[in-house]
């Protein structure tokens, strides 16, 4: 048996925190998606962009695990990307080609600011995931010297 299958609670700490590091990765892909879209006022489908937020949910790790701790370890996973249904802002533009008759158009329901912050959020939560996954290799290293 290999040393580092000795060392199932580090494995099992670097898949939680891995899948955090993947849930972070996803929701900042998605928020950059938002602020790249901001004025996109007609997509594909002839509607303004509409924004979208990541869903996240708690899976079991080992769910088939004979230990009942080891079978309440969660990780993180994206289940759905869901379209924000809130309204999107009208601005008086006559001129512009997607004005509608009184002259108004639709832009997309995306607050810059508002993303922004979800995006350094987002980026301290995966540097929390990244110092988290050093520890654990500092923590794997001691715990081997100690083997030895």
């Amino acid at each position: 048996m290999s040393t580092i299958t000795k060392l199932p609670g580090v494995m099992s700490a670097l898949e939680v925190a891995a899948s955090g590091l993947t849930a972070e990765r996803d929701r900042m892909n998605i928020i950059a998606s938002n602020l790249a879209n901001a004025r996109t006022t007609r997509g594909a489908d002839g509607a303004p962009y509409k924004r979208i937020d990541p869903v996240f949910e708690a899976k079991p790790l080992k769910p088939n695990a004979t230990d009942a701790i080891m079978r309440s370890v969660m990780r993180v996973e994206m289940s759905e990307i869901r379209e924000d249904t809130n309204p999107g802002q009208l601005l008086f533009d006559p001129d512009h080609p997607d004005a509608n008759a009184d002259g108004y158009v639709e832009y997309p329901n995306v607050n810059v600011v508002t993303e922004m912050v979800n995006l350094m959020t987002a980026s301290r939560a995966y540097e929390a995931g990244v110092a988290t996954i050093e520890s654990l290799k500092g923590m794997a290293r001691s715990a081997l010297k100690i083997g030895q």
